[in-house]
């Protein structure tokens, strides 16, 4: 897998975001005026305690959510200004998802599983059938291609996880908990496969984690406390 081309902008651009819920007390703001940047090919992980709106700003920049104030640019997009349609096209065409339920159909196989990722970004049979066994052979795990996910370990499940997240050879891949249900050995694993990304394939990695093992392989730390931004670790660039 070639590196992507590097990008004029930034691959994230998050400028004064402001999201809230409805509560029956009132709303309530999970994000507070959030500035983010996250460079072409970098590593970050946004780490904080349960209801911080980690996973909210996540699924904001995945598209899965529109800002309500604020702008949401990324990789040359502004989110906000997109359609449903639109979001739904650049969701398969750009981004890949790693998820703490890894996300996967118990009914299909491993590689059946990555091939019905490469169907729905459009990829040809024998292209899906060839990228989707490439995959699995660079995450580890291509003796296990032909069993189901009831088969595989938690960390076997991630790993197809993650080659899931690059049938469509993302730009940004944007991971939510990758290593919550997993073993200490397998979330070290993983983490690896998740450092190693920028420097394989190119690909920006948002990572949002409780995980401080897995976000201290990042690039840089961004911490949000009650919806804001409060704390980076030193910027230590993308890796090469």
């Amino acid at each position: 897998m070639s590196p992507s081309p590097p990008l004029a902008r930034p691959s994230v651009d998050v400028r004064g975001l402001v999201h809230c819920f409805d509560a029956p007390a009132g709303p309530i703001t999970v994000l507070d005026q959030v500035e983010l940047t996250v460079a072409h090919g970098e590593h970050v992980a946004v780490v904080g305690r349960s209801g911080s709106g980690k996973s909210t700003l996540l699924s904001l920049l995945g598209g899965l959510e529109r800002p309500q104030d604020g702008s949401v640019d990324v990789l040359g997009r502004d989110l906000g200004a997109a359609t449903r349609d639109e979001l739904a096209q650049f969701r398969a065409d750009e981004l890949g998802f790693v998820f703490q339920h890894f996300g996967l159909l118990d009914t299909l196989t491993a590689r059946e599983n990555l091939e019905l990722a490469g169907t729905l970004a459009g990829q040809g049979r024998g292209e899906r059938r060839d990228r989707a066994d490439r995959l699995l052979d660079a995450v580890g795990i291509a003796h296990r291609r032909d069993h189901a996910p009831p088969a595989l370990s938690g960390g076997e499940r991630q790993r197809v996880g993650i080659a899931r997240a690059l049938m469509n050879e993302p730009r940004l891949v944007l991971a939510d908990e990758p290593t919550g249900n997993l073993d200490d050995d397998s979330a070290q694993d993983i983490a690896e496969l998740l450092a190693s990304m920028p420097r394989q394939t190119g690909a920006t990695v948002v990572t949002v984690t409780h995980d401080r093992t897995l976000a201290a392989r990042a690039d840089r730390i961004v911490e949000l406390r009650a919806g804001a931004i409060v704390e980076t670790a030193p910027h230590r660039g993308p890796r090469r």
